[in-house]
């Protein structure tokens, strides 16, 4: 096994939380996994950005030219890194943010999903993050969803845990959406 995924953003959307996931459920299930984080110098609204790699091998660089799959949160991450997603590749698109449908490319396997108007169904904003992440579990099947949810335990700080509910039913939803969307 060897998978890697780039996420973007801007500060708020929850990115890096979702990336310290993947690679904290990835170690849990007895896999290898890089996270390197990147954000601007504004506390909210910069850009904010993560590579995930995970591996049943050692993991060498955590820096990744052209990623096996990109979740894309805001328009300014399509703009700049879609087009560095590998032919073959996985890009999930946001398009309660994004115009842009990614119709440039049609070597890329490509989700849109409504990630904002989603989170806003269930009934918080702040959950876009899990829906993407939920959606990306989905299609890549890199780690199981119970362990996803074993991780956030760990992950999300305890006085936070009043929201895991919600934070299960936005990975689920997002894992649905998903399904849906490659089945048709």
């Amino acid at each position: 096994m060897n998978h890697d995924v780039f996420m973007a953003g801007f500060g708020g959307q929850g990115v890096l939380l979702i990336g310290n996931l993947l690679a904290y459920a990835t170690i849990m299930e007895g896999n290898n996994a890089s996270y390197f984080p990147a954000y601007g110098v504004e506390k909210r609204g910069g850009a904010a950005t993560c590579t995930i790699v995970m591996s049943d091998q050692q993991v060498g660089s955590p820096v990744v030219g052209e990623p096996e799959a990109s979740l894309l949160l805001n328009p300014l991450s399509m703009e700049k890194y879609y087009d560095r997603v590998r032919k073959g590749g996985f890009a999930l698109i946001n398009t309660s943010l994004i115009d842009d449908d990614g119709s440039s490319r049609d070597d890329v396997v490509k989700v849109k999903i409504p990630a904002n108007d989603m989170a806003l169904e269930i009934g918080d904003a702040r959950l876009v993050n899990m829906i993407v992440l939920g959606a990306y579990i989905e299609y890549s099947k890199v780690v199981g969803m119970e362990t996803v949810k074993e991780a956030l335990k760990v992950v999300l700080p305890e006085r936070n845990h009043r929201f895991l509910p919600l934070n299960y039913q936005a990975l689920e939803k997002g894992a649905e959406f998903c399904r849906q969307a490659l089945q048709g």
